[in-house]
């Protein structure tokens, strides 16, 4: 019991650095999830965590109150990336929304109170039942555990102004893009070859009111499309899930300076 009281100041950086990474990871950072579940699960976590590590000798002085800011700025960071990448899905389905017709229709995301693409939303939901499915999040919850290994808790300094965390980042949103792309591009490109074969039969057929049968057609074209490549997407999704986990390493190192 002395030797927690001796060691409470590194617990509470251990908490402020969990409850932080929890505020911008998707799937624990829903409004849905009720705060004092939030609360109650970092504290316990974090209670883990600290049994389960070396402890550094802190007191509480103006170096501290560094260190504190510090620790809650490693959790948004880490946390933000992990949501920047998994924001690659939702952009696939508004890549899909567009072609499909789609594009002016939004719905509310009960999860985070934004708009979001209807398809984009859909797919969502289903790579984050995937992510579950296949304990992805313990993988997640293993990066803030092993983060103290990059990151120790008596670094008072983190690199934001080195060109390489910049460049990272902005690394980062370009592959989050780059995966959207892959991930729309069956579902978009069909779709544009039914555009090309509508123009041509209005054209070919100028009675034909090519508005009234191209919606519903295109509708119709991009659910079969979405039943036959939903299993490849799975696969693009599984992928997603690893280049997650490896950019929350990457930017770890570098937040640590390694």
């Amino acid at each position: 019991m002395v030797d927690f009281i001796e060691t409470f100041p590194v617990f509470l950086l251990v908490l402020v650095r969990v409850t932080s990474f929890f505020l911008m990871l998707p799937l624990f950072s829903y409004r849905t999830i009720p705060s004092t579940f939030k609360v109650g699960f970092g504290f316990f976590l974090a209670l883990i965590m600290f049994f389960s590590m070396e402890k550094p000798v802190l007191e509480i002085d103006a170096t501290y109150y560094l260190l504190i800011m510090k620790e809650a700025m490693v959790g948004i960071l880490i946390g933000f990336i992990a949501y920047v990448i998994l924001s690659a899905i939702q952009t696939a389905g508004g890549f899909i929304d567009f072609q499909m017709g789609f594009g002016m229709v939004n719905v509310m995301d009960p999860q985070t109170g934004a708009q979001s693409p209807i398809m984009g939303q859909y797919l969502y939901i289903i790579s984050l039942l995937f992510l579950l499915s296949t304990n992805g999040h313990h993988l997640i919850l293993d990066g803030i555990y092993y983060s103290y290994q990059f990151i120790p808790l008596e670094q008072a300094w983190l690199p934001l102004g080195h060109e390489h965390v910049a460049q990272y980042i902005i690394q980062s949103f370009n592959s989050m893009f780059m995966i959207a792309l892959q991930m729309s591009l069956p579902v978009v490109a069909s779709l544009f070859l039914v555009d090309v074969a509508l123009g041509i039969a209005a054209r070919t057929f100028p009675q034909l009111n090519i508005f009234v049968v191209g919606i519903p057609l295109k509708i119709g074209v991009s659910f079969f499309l979405l039943i036959v490549v939903m299993s490849t997407m799975m696969i693009v999704v599984s992928k997603l899930f690893q280049t997650m986990l490896m950019t929350m390493r990457g930017l770890m190192e570098l937040l640590g300076g390694l």
